[in-house]
């Protein structure tokens, strides 16, 4: 059964994914805990084993990124592989910006104390999660991980 996807003019949507190495951490709740205490709205979750195909989409704009004479692509294409991960949809007022905010910098080991990445983070890879940058990219972002019937 489908089930229309109902957001408020003041809700907006974002795509959280619980990377492998929080998945390997057993830290999937303890995060989405988190998140929820902050009053947002889970429109869909699941575990998913990620693939080349969808990955290269995802990360398209860093496809050709060199990091110390390194490609950055085939390292991050096989963290993200090591493991399944947890994707999940939240929506309310501004939450790409708020849940950006709380998860804090995409360098764990720049991120504040407090923050979801500067308490669970290692560095700018293990970073314990992916969040949308904006809204259009969220849409985009959703999209891409849920089929129209997995979002509530």
């Amino acid at each position: 059964m489908y089930y229309p996807v109902n957001i408020t003019p003041m809700e907006e949507r974002t795509l959280i994914l619980f990377k492998p190495d929080c998945v390997q951490r057993n830290l999937s709740g303890t995060i989405l805990q988190r998140l929820l205490a902050e009053g947002f709205t889970l429109h869909g979750i699941k575990m998913m084993q990620l693939n080349d195909e969808v990955l290269r989409e995802h990360y398209a704009h860093i496809l050709d990124l060199v990091i110390d004479g390194e490609p950055l692509f085939p390292k991050l294409s096989t963290f993200m592989q090591s493991s399944p991960v947890v994707a999940l949809i939240l929506g309310g007022p501004s939450v790409v910006a708020r849940v950006r905010s709380i998860l804090g910098s995409t360098n764990s080991q720049k991120a504040d104390k407090g923050t979801i990445r500067g308490d669970f983070g290692t560095d700018s890879m293990l970073n314990v999660c992916h969040a949308s940058d904006s809204p259009e990219n969220a849409r985009i972002e959703i999209d891409r991980f849920f089929r129209k019937d997995e979002q509530f």
